[in-house]
């Protein structure tokens, strides 16, 4: 029981880090993204890359893989965010869709459909991290630092800068914000940010497919953030953590077709979220919105 709770707590802690990641875009800037899975991805398999065939240490994986998956966001953002907010959604969908053909058929790098065997642990200043009880503490520093990075930034004039851009893009704009360098600027920060969830989640499991970095993890991780709720700090933490333990509940519910709980999961996901955008638009931390009003 204590070796399955150690893995529990470190995956929500690692998605934890991606819901605040894909948050930062999507709850202070209004930008969504169906891609946010891709740069989980990238960060995976090129730190993978990088401690299979050169170096271990995370002062080597970490940085290749944040850069990677900030250059792969820049090439997505430069042409995308020119244009109004659905079809940023489009565009990252093309690039989730054309991503997973890229990992499952890049063998050289990504291991294809076969994926990737046998990732070195974590190596920090020479010593190996692998056990669950040592990965806790790395993956929750990992939250703490990424969590005081954004609030830095969310805090800044940056950060006001984003929520203007978020309410009105033509009214920040005409009060001078150059719209799209700073939503170029704040997706290359939060892909950067999301690739060190991918180079710890490699690390742990020592393995790594393209089945988790597939379309239904993106959903997932806006679930999380959804369900949460957007624009708060400690939103997309508590949506990691109830989506990742919902599945564990309801395994144990003997009456439930043990062969449908996939389908069951997403079921409640779903019904989850329609209802809070009924009657909780703001998530579970997020404040409710008073219509009546139309202050929180």
């Amino acid at each position: 029981m204590e070796a399955y709770l150690l893995n529990l707590f470190i995956l929500i802690s690692i998605y934890s880090i991606l819901g605040v990641t894909l948050n930062f875009i999507m709850g202070y800037a209004g930008i969504y993204s169906l891609a946010h899975a891709v740069f989980f991805g990238v960060g995976a398999y090129a730190g993978s890359f990088m401690a299979m065939h050169f170096n271990a240490s995370i002062f080597v994986t970490l940085p290749v893989a944040m850069v990677a998956g900030g250059l792969l966001s820049l090439i997505l953002a430069l042409p995308a965010l020119r244009v109004r907010g659905e079809y940023f959604v489009a565009a990252s969908l093309g690039l989730q869709v054309l991503a997973v053909t890229i990992f499952s058929e890049w063998k050289g790098v990504t291991g294809g459909i076969g994926g990737l065997i046998g990732i070195p642990p974590l190596d920090i200043a020479g010593f190996e991290i692998f056990k669950p009880s040592q990965f806790i503490f790395v993956t929750v520093v990992a939250l703490v630092i990424i969590l005081f990075i954004i609030n830095r930034l969310v805090h800044s004039s940056f950060g006001r800068s984003l929520r203007a851009i978020r309410d009105s893009e033509s009214a920040a704009a005409a009060f001078g914000k150059n719209v799209p360098l700073i939503k170029t600027i704040s997706v290359v920060i939060s892909s950067a940010l999301t690739a060190v969830a991918g180079v710890l989640y490699a690390s742990y499991l020592s393995f790594i497919n393209v089945e988790s970095f597939m379309l239904d993890t993106s959903v997932l991780i806006m679930a999380m953030v959804i369900i949460g709720g957007t624009g708060t700090q400690a939103g997309p933490i508590v949506g990691a953590a109830l989506l990742l333990i919902l599945p564990s509940l309801i395994s144990y519910l003997d009456f439930l077709p043990q062969t449908e709980i996939g389908s069951i999961q997403q079921i409640i996901y779903g019904l989850g979220m329609a209802l809070l955008m009924i009657y909780r638009p703001g998530g579970i931390v997020g404040r409710k919105k008073h219509s009546e009003t139309g202050k929180e």
